[in-house]
């Protein structure tokens, strides 16, 4: 048997171990350190009781608490959908202004229409609702047919132009270039360029506001403002649905384009319509 080495200097025992003549002491650990060791051990005993822990040949014990990670989070998410499904049956019952007028339902409201948004919406007016040639801002204050919070669910419920709503908002701009002569279309394109920006030719502007006065402005109002009740844009403030520009215009009295948008009500349900109208309400262009 190997006799012990006990340390000169501090009358240690040393553990054995020699590198380059040096010896390690085998100190005893400190019982705060012990102590706390013990502990763990007795609270790994004590949770493998408790808590499912010990592999089985289908499964695992399951614990004398019963708990486990994957109910707990089934618990959790069926608490979420009912609170869910509580929050769209207030949305369901209360008109969009009650809607706006809750805070609660309001944050609630938004969040589900910017879904319902990226969904169904930003293939015609853009991830950011800026839209795009032929598909209005969202952002901005000009409305065809009113952005009023009102206003706006009535258009996403029925659309404009849709075949499949009785509904739907109508407002067809005729084929001028059925109806008036092509200087008359150059003239009255010239007036309504005139009303933000330099024509080619300002001599034809008298021309064209008669034109305008005899042909649009039942539309468009004889200060060229626009009227929301029949979807006609203002026509003065330099904002283009199908381009800008003297020729552009001139396009468009010759041959109107007539965009479509459909009815989302039948499609998506009156809570998500709503959701969508308070969403897009909320991006700042809003009336």
């Amino acid at each position: 048997m190997t006799e012990k080495h006990i340390d000169d200097v501090t009358g240690v025992e040393t553990t054995g171990h020699e590198w380059d003549g040096i010896r390690e002491l085998d100190n005893p650990m400190p019982r705060w350190w012990l102590y706390a060791y013990y502990a763990t051990i007795v609270w790994a005993i004590a949770y493998t009781i408790a808590y499912p822990a010990w592999p089985l040949i289908n499964g695992a014990t399951t614990g004398v608490l019963q708990w486990s990670s994957r109910g707990d989070f089934w618990n959790e998410n069926a608490q979420i959908q009912n609170d869910r499904q509580t929050t769209l049956a207030a949305i369901n019952e209360k008109s969009v202004q009650e809607i706006m007028a809750d805070p609660q339902l309001n944050q609630f409201a938004v969040a589900g229409g910017a879904a319902a948004f990226r969904v169904n919406c930003v293939q015609c007016h853009g991830s950011g609702a800026q839209g795009a040639p032929g598909y209005p801002n969202l952002n901005d204050d000009d409305w065809l047919w009113g952005g009023s919070i009102d206003e706006i669910l009535q258009t996403i419920r029925h659309g404009v132009r849709s075949k499949d709503d009785p509904d739907t908002r109508i407002s067809e701009m005729p084929a001028y270039g059925d109806i008036l002569e092509p200087q008359q279309i150059r003239d009255v394109a010239a007036y309504v360029t005139s009303l933000t920006s330099a024509p080619r030719d300002a001599k034809m502007i008298p021309a064209g506001q008669q034109v305008f006065a005899e042909n649009c402005a039942a539309c468009h109002g004889e200060n060229a403002k626009g009227n929301k009740e029949f979807g006609a844009p203002d026509l003065t403030d330099a904002i283009w649905f199908y381009g800008s520009g003297e020729d552009a215009i001139a396009r468009q009295i010759r041959s109107p384009k007539h965009g479509v948008m459909p009815a989302w009500e039948a499609r998506l349900g009156d809570v998500t319509v709503k959701q969508l109208a308070v969403y897009i309400h909320s991006l700042g262009g809003g009336e």
